[in-house]
C-alpha cells in the first residue's frame, strides 16, 4: 500500500527570476562567531577566516548583524556612526577586505541597516540635545510632557534631560533614541549614508524593525492605573508610513540591483501587498513573527503542528505570483528552535534537521542563523549573571521590583532569552570550543565538547552534512526555487507536508515532528532525494523523521 498525493493546480502568475530568490543566506552574529586577535569578541577577520566553511555549506550571501560603531548598549543595535566600523570588530579597511574576498567567491554580503533610531552618543543626538535651539533639535523627538508609554526593553519610554527640561522618546532602551522621520533632513541625511555603502558595493540590506518609523503621540487608556502601558498600536505601523517606507525605497535601493529584507514583526500576510508585492512593495521580503507567536506554546515549550500549518500555509498563498516569502526558523532575537520546537535531548539530530527541512523548501529564500547548520542548543544558564542581553537584563529587573520570584523569572528567561542565539560558534573540541583564545564575551555553551563543527564535518549523517544537502538539492532543482507551495494533510497529525510544483515536475517534503512514530506508506512512483535517516521503516514515519521525494 502507498500514499497517492493528489494532483494540484499551479496557482497565479510565475514571478520574475533573480539571484536573491535563489540564493541561500547564512546571517552571522559578528561577536560570537570568530576571535583572531584573543579579545574574547568575533570579528571582521574572524569572518575573514571562515569564509571557506560558508562557501563549503553552500550558502549565496552573508548577513552581517550591525558592525557599525557603537557603545555596544544593545551589541550594535545603537549605532553612533553609521560610516565607521565598531573598535572590537576590526577597521573599515577590514570592511573592503571581506567585501573584498565575499565577491571573489562569487558570494554576496547583507548589511544590517538600524534606522529606527541611534545611540545617544552618535553626533546627531549630542547636537540635537546640546539646546532647544539646535538645528538638529528636531532630529529626534523631545516633548515636555511624555506619553505614558512602556518601552520594549521594560520601564518608561520617555528620559527627561536636565538641561533642556524635556524628554526624549526611545523604543527601546533609553541609549537608543527614535530619530524624527517626520523631518526631511533628518531623511534625507539617513539617505545619503545607505548610498555610501551602496556605492561601495554591498549587495543589499536587513532593515531593522522599519514598521516603527511612524509613530502616533498620544497617551494609551490605563484603566488599571499602571506606571506604563504597552502601547504597540501607536508605535507600529502607524497610517502614513507607507508613504515613508516609499520614499525610502525610491530615494535610495530602486538605484541599485540589491535585496531588501524589512524586519515588520507585526505584519499579517493580507497585508503583504503593500509590504512586499513586486508591483506596490517597499521591500522584496519581510521578517515576520507570526509563525513563533501562534506556533510556539512556551508552557510546553513545544510546537503546535496544526497552527504552523495554518501560518505558514497563509503566507505562502498570499505571496504565490505576487510576492516572495523570507524562511527562517532562528535569528539573533529568538531561542533556538531545536530547544523550543524540536528535541534537543533524545532526539536532537532528528529533529534539528526535521525543522530545517520542513522550512527549507517552501517558495522563499531561506535564511540560516549561524550555528543553527549544526543544531545548536539553547545554553542552560541557571544564573542571571551569565546571561548578557539588555532586554533579559531589563525584564528580569523590572519584574522582580513587581515581586515576581527569582525561581520563576528564571524559568522564562532560560526558555525564551534572546542570549540563547548569541553564545559563541562552536567550532571544534578546543578551548572556548575554537572561538576565541581569550575569555569569550558570553560563556559557551557547555555542550561544545560534542556539538560542534569539527565534530559534523566528517559525519555524513550530521546536522551539518544533511544542511549541506539541502541546499545543493535546492540549487540542482529549480521547482524547490520557484515552484508553487501546496500544503498536504497526511493521516499523521505531527506530519508537516507540502508538495512543491513547476510545470511537469512534482516534490513532496514532509516533516514528522514529534517524538512518536506513525503510520504512513511511502508516495507511489517517488524517488526518494533526502532522508535525515540511514533508513526507514516500511509503513511508518520515525521520531523527527523527514524526507524530500520527487513525484512521477
Amino acid at each position: 500500500m502507498s500514499t497517492s498525493i493528489p494532483q494540484q493546480q499551479e496557482e497565479g502568475d510565475e514571478l520574475e527570476k533573480t539571484w536573491w530568490k535563489e540564493a541561500v543566506v547564512y546571517q552571522i552574529y559578528p561577536r560570537s562567531f570568530f576571535d583572531t586577535n584573543g579579545d574574547g569578541l568575533g570579528d571582521l577577520n574572524g569572518i575573514r577566516a571562515k569564509l571557506d566553511y560558508l562557501q563549503e555549506l553552500g550558502v549565496d550571501m552573508i548577513w552581517l548583524c550591525p558592525v557599525y560603531k557603537s557603545p555596544n548598549v544593545d551589541n550594535g543595535y545603537d549605532v553612533s556612526d553609521y560610516q565607521a566600523i565598531m573598535d572590537e570588530m576590526g577597521t573599515m579597511d577590514d570592511f573592503d577586505r571581506l567585501l573584498e574576498d565575499i565577491h571573489s567567491r562569487g558570494m554576496k554580503i547583507m548589511m544590517d541597516l538600524v534606522l529606527n533610531h541611534t545611540s545617544d552618543q552618535h553626533p546627531w543626538f549630542l547636537e540635537s540635545k546640546s539646546s532647544k535651539d539646535s538645528p538638529k533639535r528636531d532630529w529626534y523627538v523631545w516633548r515636555d510632557h511624555p506619553t505614558n508609554w512602556e518601552s520594549i526593553f521594560g520601564g518608561p519610554a520617555w528620559t527627561y534631560d536636565p538641561k533642556t527640561r524635556q524628554y526624549y522618546f526611545h523604543l527601546f532602551s533609553k541609549s537608543q533614541v527614535d530619530l524624527n522621520w517626520e523631518n526631511p533632513e533628518l531623511r534625507r541625511a539617513i539617505y545619503d549614508m545607505i548610498l555610501w555603502w551602496l556605492d561601495k558595493g554591498i549587495d543589499g540590506f536587513r532593515v531593522d524593525a522599519i514598521n516603527h518609523l511612524k509613530k502616533e503621540y498620544t497617551d494609551m487608556p490605563n484603566p488599571e492605573g499602571l506606571n506604563y502601558v504597552p502601547a504597540w498600536e501607536k508605535m507600529t505601523n502607524v497610517q502614513g508610513i507607507q508613504e515613508l517606507l516609499a520614499e525610502l525605497r525610491r530615494e535610495t535601493f530602486d538605484r541599485y540591483d540589491v535585496v531588501t529584507v524589512g524586519e515588520a514583526n507585526s505584519v499579517r500576510a493580507h497585508e503583504i501587498s503593500e509590504w512586499i508585492s513586486e508591483e506596490e512593495g517597499k521591500f522584496n521580503m519581510i521578517f515576520h513573527l507570526e509563525a513563533h507567536e501562534e506556533a510556539w506554546d512556551e508552557e510546553s515549550a513545544g510546537v503546535d503542528v496544526d497552527d504552523l500549518r495554518i501560518v505558514l500555509d497563509r503566507w505562502q498563498r498570499s505571496a504565490q505570483g505576487i510576492a516572495w516569502n523570507s524562511l527562517y526558523l532562528e535569528n539573533h532575537d529568538r531561542p533556538r528552535t531545536v530547544s523550543t520546537w524540536g528535541n534537543d535531548r533524545e532526539h536532537w539530530r532528528e529533529s534539528a534537521t526535521a525543522l530545517g527541512c520542513m522550512y527549507f523548501f517552501m517558495q522563499g529564500t531561506p535564511f540560516i542563523y549561524q550555528g543553527q547548520e549544526i543544531g545548536m542548543t539553547n545554553a542552560p544558564f541557571d544564573d542571571i549573571n551569565m546571561y548578557r542581553d539588555i532586554e533579559t537584563k531589563n525584564m528580569y529587573r523590572y519584574n522582580r521590583q513587581k515581586g515576581v520570584p527569582h525561581k520563576d523569572l528564571m524559568k522564562t528567561i532560560k526558555k525564551i532569552s534572546r542570549d540563547h542565539a548569541r553564545t559563541p560558534m562552536q567550532w571544534n573540541f578546543g578551548a572556548n570550543a575554537g572561538f576565541t583564545g581569550g575569555t569569550p564575551w558570553i560563556p559557551l555553551n557547555p555542550n561544545f565538547n560534542w556539538l560542534n563543527v569539527k565534530a559534523q564535518q566528517q559525519d555524513p549523517q550530521s546536522v551539518l552534512s544533511f544542511y549541506k544537502k539541502m541546499l545543493k538539492l535546492r540549487k540542482d532543482h529549480e521547482a524547490l526555487v520557484y515552484g508553487s507551495t501546496h500544503l498536504t494533510y497526511l493521516e499523521c497529525p505531527y506530519v508537516y507536508a507540502y508538495t512543491r510544483e513547476y510545470g511537469e515536475a512534482r516534490y513532496l517534503i514532509i516533516s514528522h515532528l514529534d517524538d512518536d512514530t506513525c503510520s504512513w506508506w511511502n508516495p507511489v512512483d517517488g524517488e526518494l532525494l533526502l532522508s535525515n535517516y540511514d533508513s526507514y521503516v516500511d509503513g511508518k514515519l520515525q521520531p523527527y523523521e523527514a524526507r524530500v521525494y520527487l513525484l512521477n
